[in-house]
């Protein structure tokens, strides 16, 4: 099997080729070549079991998509694109890379008349206020930011690309990943992975919302396995609703603090600064707070089940050692 990935470079498309070496093979297919893409020439994989290509170049510029698939790749994994904060901040850019690019991406593959699966990666904040608690299967897109309505203009493109026979596309609106490892991004949502991953490390975070408030989350562990099982299930059983709600943790940020020092002790979470950002405030109220995913865990997508994991899955992935661990 030929799989492309676009976004290599990113966390985590990293982390998803880095598994594939460990683990080549999807939907029992082996996998025999991976192209991969990103702005920046991702880094290379060590003793892969198959060939590997990287790519360094811009899917949003003329004729870039269709060098990508010139040697038709069978799985096509979608997740470039430029963050929240940053989408927000340059509206030109944010159009240009999160939609141009993903619409370039599917023309390519139309225009190559074949019919690859493409895995996009979505977003939660296709959803924004007002919605209910927990936002139902059927409950309407109305993002409040561009950049997720870049992702949700993304899902209804790659809804009518399938529809049409194009590819076989499958949406993952995924939830915030956390904890993120590296340095912070420019999404709105880093400080989420901040304030756990700078006190495990013995460094100050600083917090610029309010404890109160409420998100949805899953791990880079639960989002590369996201992305392993989006490439081989039957895609027959969405029908024509090719977007879906992911698993994830609800909890609040006085929740996952919480969750911290049980993990960690109380020294850890003294490292963190409240410094208030009423941008980032504004912008986190908007996203939603918790999801109904029985449609996605019937088809055998799973998530931790409460932040504790989630904290335990950064320390045992990224090698950390913190108190009380």
């Amino acid at each position: 099997m030929n799989v492309l990935v676009i976004g290599a470079a990113g966390m985590i498309g990293r982390k998803f080729c880095e598994m594939l070496v460990k683990n080549p093979a999807i939907g029992g297919r082996a996998v025999r070549q991976l192209a991969m893409a990103d702005v920046f020439e991702p880094p290379a994989l060590a003793a892969a079991p198959f060939e590997v290509r990287t790519v360094a170049c811009d899917l949003a510029q003329p004729d870039v998509a269709e060098s990508l698939v010139a040697d038709r790749p069978d799985l096509i994994y979608h997740l470039a694109a430029i963050v929240s904060g940053e989408a927000e901040a340059d509206f030109d850019k944010g159009y240009r890379v999160n939609l141009a690019g993903t619409h370039r991406l599917f023309e390519a593959v139309r225009r190559a008349g074949y019919r690859p699966r493409i895995v996009f990666a979505s977003s939660i904040a296709v959803f924004g206020v007002p919605f209910p608690d927990t936002i139902g299967e059927d409950y309407a897109v109305g993002p409040l930011t561009s950049y997720g309505t870049q992702k949700a203009i993304g899902e209804l493109l790659l809804a009518d690309f399938s529809r049409r026979g194009f590819f076989d596309g499958i949406a993952l609106r995924l939830p915030t990943i956390c904890v993120r490892p590296g340095k912070p991004n420019k999404a709105a949502s880093g400080f989420f992975s901040s304030i756990i991953r700078e006190p495990l490390k013995g460094e100050e975070a600083v917090l610029p919302v309010t404890e109160d408030i409420r998100h949805w989350f899953a791990s880079p562990r639960s989002a590369v396995n996201f992305l392993f099982h989006a490439g081989e299930i039957n895609t027959g059983q969405l029908g024509a609703r090719r977007s879906l709600n992911l698993p994830g943790v609800s909890a609040t940020v006085r929740e996952m603090i919480a969750s911290l020092e049980r993990v960690a002790g109380p020294n850890c979470v003294k490292l963190i600064r409240r410094e208030p950002d009423q941008q980032i405030q504004r912008i986190v109220e908007g996203w939603p707070q918790r999801l109904d995913t029985s449609r996605a865990q019937a088809l055998g997508f799973q998530a931790e089940t409460s932040f504790e994991q989630i904290i335990q899955a950064h320390i045992e992935d990224e090698g950390v050692r913190a108190e009380g661990a």
